[in-house]
């Protein structure tokens, strides 16, 4: 019979070096930052979902060998390098241009519920993006980042025990990878939503947003595809 086969002293490593690595600017975080002060705090909450849902995604393709692929194959990894890349250059060139995802304008019947609730984290606010949408790109640029695949087949690992039940294992620990990113990532969105109520009827400030998010998405984009690595 299959058993788990992790102590608490594993999890007292595994956790910290988790957390020091989740707590890393990149791509996740600043999409979830944008999205949070762009569209509120459901599209921030969404995002970070999605995500974390990418990152569930890598954990499966870790487990079943998949993820090794993009490890010894150049061609697997360049080609998913670069359709990554091209998705945040296009994230970055849409935030940029698309003004309406910073329209921090507060309706006026989302006001009152506002009012009649008692207040909210950054309230109720209208947001041009669908929460689904935030939830979609939020897993598609987790996924079509080849250096997280590789990351979580060179990192669970380390912290398994060969054997029949190290899948089991593995599971267990890119789930629980994954509930510390969602902790993190969703106390972000909530934090960072109310700024956008701070900022409405702000233009200048949001724009000055928006351009500096934009343009770091695009930095991202670029960074991942000039990446360069060494096939084994």
């Amino acid at each position: 019979m299959v058993s788990i086969d992790i102590g608490l002293s594993t999890l007292a490593v595994f956790v910290p070096a988790s957390i020091a690595l989740i707590l890393a600017p990149g791509p996740d975080s600043l999409y979830v930052l944008t999205r949070s002060i762009g569209g509120g705090q459901r599209n921030g909450l969404a995002s970070a979902l999605g995500t974390s849902t990418g990152i569930l995604v890598h954990t499966t393709a870790a487990v079943l060998g998949l993820s090794a692929i993009l490890r010894t194959s150049a061609l697997a990894y360049t080609v998913v390098k670069y359709a990554g890349a091209l998705y945040l250059l296009y994230l970055g060139v849409q935030t940029i241009r698309h003004k309406e995802d910073f329209d921090l304008q507060v309706d006026d019947a989302d006001t009152d519920a506002e009012a009649d609730s008692g207040g909210g984290v950054g309230g109720e606010i209208s947001t041009d993006v669908d929460t689904v949408e935030s939830y979609r790109r939020g897993v598609v640029i987790n996924v079509l980042n080849p250096k997280v695949a590789v990351f979580f087949l060179a990192f669970l690992p380390q912290f398994v025990t060969p054997g029949a039940g190290a899948w089991l294992d593995m599971s267990l620990l890119g789930v629980t990878f994954t509930v510390l990113t969602m902790c993190y990532l969703g106390t972000l969105a909530l934090v960072s939503s109310r700024v956008k109520a701070v900022l409405t009827n702000r233009p200048r400030v949001t724009d000055a947003i928006r351009w500096a998010a934009g343009s770091v998405i695009i930095g991202f984009g670029i960074e991942l595809a000039i990446d360069e690595r060494v096939s084994g």
